[in-house]
């Protein structure tokens, strides 16, 4: 008999793999799990004998199970809260003149910096219960909101210290090119700073997986981001970027350019962009909270990123200015609603193209060998994910083959 730790039955499944079909569905299904991994799945009927006496069976009961969700995107460690500009935005002032003022990116840093290791621990805790209960397996946190190298080291350690702590697995990303901290006039000299002395030195630390930059207007040039990067690919560490968002910078191209995980908003993006980022495999990360949440009008070129078969993630972009959701569930209504996608493609986004922003090779799909990380949704098809909000349909995570208490 097959030697499994865990079998579910009476199961459909969206693998994901889209070769299979619309969503890689096998209806009345089964998966089994051998340390840790997904050892099989496939229609039931097919299932191999096994020794139900030493074997955890689960039925469920014809409900759909789905590869762990991956939040490729986040800002989530963060001190204070940017409620007043919320009103001010309303009032008719723009995320631009806010950041002008004194608001925006340095407010979140002065009460960043403010905060306590601990304190940012509890707050990220809060926020990563909030995931982990929608089903979400796998979260990327970026620095970006210490902007010195004692508040980004607590950000990146705080991170750290969640990854040992929670099933969900963390990947950090560095984002000192941020904005410009008040300690600095000069926005090239404080691109000295990240690459001669912050970046080495957290990376040095092992608390770096990957390099972010603001390529933007209000944020830091391409040339600036080019010597960042340079720096980054020095030490071994792969590039993404905030790029397009308000503006056409060739930031997109850029990351391309140098081989780059994901170009991230992506509203302005142009042909030429979209052409590079398909030739250097380069995953566009669709936010559509900060487009909402900012009354963004100018849409992301979905159709020129499937003519030319851009990879589409989706993901929270979770931050207190211009994406305060913590809700990766509504993303995939609003990457549908706002922006075109279907639900396919949006599921897509937040497994395989998701797995494929972070360079994950192990999750995004259910498939033989990767890890046993998935949700059993109370759901009859699933477009009802992006369909339905406010109801968490989430019956079961498993993480690793292991089942995950649901705290909420």
């Amino acid at each position: 008999m097959t030697e499994f730790d865990a079998v579910w039955l009476n199961a459909n499944l969206a693998t994901m793999q889209t070769e299979l079909g619309p969503y890689g569905a096998i209806e009345n299904g089964a998966l089994a799990v051998k340390d840790g991994r997904i050892a099989w799945l496939g229609p039931q009927s097919a299932l191999p004998a096994f020794d139900t006496s030493c074997t955890a069976v689960h039925d469920a009961g014809g409900q759909w199970l789905l590869p762990g969700l991956i939040d490729c995107h986040t800002h989530l460690i963060y001190g204070g809260s940017r409620a007043n500009e919320f009103e001010l935005r309303l009032q008719g002032a723009s995320y631009q003149e806010i950041a002008k003022a004194g608001g925006g990116i340095r407010s979140t840093v002065q009460a960043t910096r403010q905060a306590t290791e601990q304190q940012l621990f509890e707050l990220g805790q809060r926020r990563l219960d909030t995931l982990l209960a929608q089903g979400v397996t796998e979260v990327e946190i970026k620095s970006g909101y210490g902007l010195d190298l004692a508040t980004e080291r607590k950000m990146l350690r705080v991170a750290r210290a969640l990854d040992k702590q929670y099933p969900i697995r963390i990947h950090t990303t560095f984002l000192g090119a941020h904005a410009l901290p008040p300690e600095f006039a000069d926005s090239d000299a404080y691109i000295d700073y990240l690459c001669q002395s912050m970046l080495p030195e957290l990376r040095h630390e092992g608390l770096i997986d990957a390099v972010d930059v603001f390529c933007e207007g209000i944020g830091f040039s391409v040339a600036q981001s080019r010597r960042l990067f340079e720096t980054a690919r020095a030490l071994g560490l792969p590039v993404k970027a905030h790029a397009e968002q308000l503006s056409n910078l060739g930031g997109s191209a850029l990351v391309a350019e140098f081989g780059g995980l994901s170009a991230d908003h992506v509203e302005y993006l142009d042909e030429t962009g979209v052409q590079a980022m398909a030739q250097a495999g380069t995953v566009a990360v669709l936010l559509p909270g900060a487009y909402y949440f900012l009354k963004e009008t100018q849409l992301p070129p979905i159709a020129l990123l499937r003519r030319y078969q851009v990879p589409m993630a989706v993901a929270t972009d979770l931050n207190p200015g211009t994406s305060p959701f913590c809700n990766l569930p509504l993303m995939l209504n609003m990457a549908c609603t706002l922006f075109g996608l279907t639900p396919e493609e949006a599921l897509l986004g937040v497994t395989h193209h998701a797995a494929k922003a972070l360079a994950l090779h192990d999750v995004g799909t259910l498939a033989l060998g990767k890890r046993a990380n998935f949700g059993c949704y109370a759901i009859e098809q699933p477009a009802e994910l992006v369909y339905q909000q406010g109801v968490n349909v989430l019956r079961q995570l498993v993480i690793d083959g292991l089942s995950i208490p649901n705290k909420h």
